[in-house]
């Protein structure tokens, strides 16, 4: 049975798997962004980039209210009219009346008292943190969009290794069924070229849905609801980082922005324990009434006014105090342990960021001396099979490694990229432009 087979291969009667129509994804209509258009608006739209401009603009009105609170006195006014069953002594008209009004204007300006001070320290360093987060947010936004651009790329190349892969496939294909027919091989050899054939095609429709997957992740990342394509970037080796990894420590160490948000954090969770804290000590606070009574509005019939300074001494609320210092104690704490971990972590990151960016340049030459010897390789190979010189075996090798070799190459490119991007983020500029080609 199985011989009849082989000899029907041979002589051409079965047909060959009808390969599958290559799954293309459409491009007439996509929408194509470059690196910066990315950057910008993913930074509009990322929800961590707007709740942190959020935080700032809401820390920007805890600091004027603060400096408000500091030089002006609260001022109240506040009007009322009551009417009784019965006639009753009005003291504003000295007469029986059933109805009495009123409209007083009270301000209150605090003389003395620590609370103002520890306020305005605590909004001061609470601005400090807001405006360090949205400065680390932006960067995170900035990585995420980079990761997202750079994926689409490398998808895109990643397909085009495939369908090459197909291509070759198919063309041995082909070249093994006439010599098959012609006699000049045996039917096994189709055999396996058509193996390998449907794995190519398989190989290709992965490649299709990860492409159309990574762009519509690009799209969410920027704010579009449909899949976005990204303007092809300078695929050359990039160069070296103008900075030694000391060095590169040493700046994230002082300036990096996710060091500036946990210290900027911890200096927002010292004010606010200072700030309970004040809640011991006294104030003294002057207040000013002014008011009109009358049966009527509006109330004239009589005025007065009066002037008092209020000196307030808290004794014991409940332990309520007590309470609020023990949190904001423990919040400072947690705060602090979160500083001292980051900056014992940033050599660390630093150093991934780093060498992931030394290994991958330095891998975009060997990938780029493995693509030359693969395909070398695979064209000696294709020569001698044609000629009957070689086995199916070793021409088969010889593909998949150049299709190996291809996909090396293309993950090594973006890999360098990715990993700038992240040394970027990690020091909170930029180091290196990434040109559009």
């Amino acid at each position: 049975m199985k011989s009849s087979i082989h000899l029907a291969l041979a002589a051409g009667v079965l047909l060959p798997l009808s390969s599958p129509v290559h799954a293309q994804v459409a491009t007439d209509s996509l929408t194509v962004v470059t690196l910066v258009e990315a950057r910008r608006l993913a930074a509009a739209v990322d929800p961590d980039a707007v709740a942190a401009r959020g935080v700032v603009e809401t820390a920007v009105w805890e600091r004027r209210t603060a400096y408000t609170d500091l030089f002006t006195p609260n001022i109240t006014a506040g009007t009322s009219y009551t009417r009784f069953s019965d006639p009753f002594f009005n003291f504003g008209t000295a007469q029986l009346s059933p109805s009495a009004t009123s409209a007083t204007l009270d301000a209150r300006y605090e003389l003395f008292g620590i609370g103002k001070f520890t306020e305005l320290k605590r909004s001061g360093a609470s601005l400090e943190s807001a405006e360090a987060n949205e400065t680390a947010a932006s960067f995170r936004t900035a990585f995420a969009t980079d990761a997202a651009y750079f994926a689409v790329l490398a998808d895109d190349e990643l397909r085009r290794v495939a369908a090459d892969r197909l291509g070759r496939a198919e063309e041995q294909f082909g070249i093994a069924r006439v010599r098959v027919i012609a006699g000049e091989a045996i039917a096994t050899d189709s055999l396996q070229l058509l193996l390998e054939m449907n794995r190519a095609q398989l190989a290709l429709l992965r490649s299709d849905s990860a492409l159309a997957v990574s762009r519509l992740r690009l799209g969410r990342q920027i704010g579009r609801s449909g899949p976005v394509g990204a303007a092809p970037i300078d695929t050359a080796s990039p160069p070296p980082l103008p900075l030694t990894l000391d060095e590169a420590v040493a700046e994230m160490r002082e300036r990096g922005p996710e060091l500036q948000a946990v210290r900027a954090a911890e200096r927002s969770a010292d004010a606010v324990l200072n700030a309970q804290r004040g809640g011991y000590l006294p104030d003294i606070t002057l207040g000013a009434t002014t008011g009109a009574y009358d049966s009527e509005f509006f109330p004239s019939a009589l005025r007065r006014s009066q002037l008092a300074i209020t000196l307030s001494m808290p004794i014991w609320n409940g332990g309520q105090r007590e309470l609020a210092v023990a949190r904001a104690r423990a919040d400072r704490n947690l705060a602090r342990a979160e500083r001292q971990d980051r900056e014992r972590g940033a050599a660390q990151l630093i150093a991934e960021a780093y060498h992931g960016y030394q290994t991958a340049r330095a891998g975009i030459e060997l990938a780029l001396v493995g693509v030359t010897v693969a395909t070398e390789s695979y064209r000696v190979q294709a020569a001698r099979h044609r000629e009957g010189a070689t086995t199916i075996l070793d021409l088969l090798e010889a593909q998949v490694a150049l299709s190996e070799a291809e996909a090396t190459l293309v993950q090594s490119r973006y890999g360098v990229r990715l990993a700038l991007a992240q040394l970027e983020a990690l020091l909170g500029r930029r180091i290196l432009d990434t040109p559009q080609r």
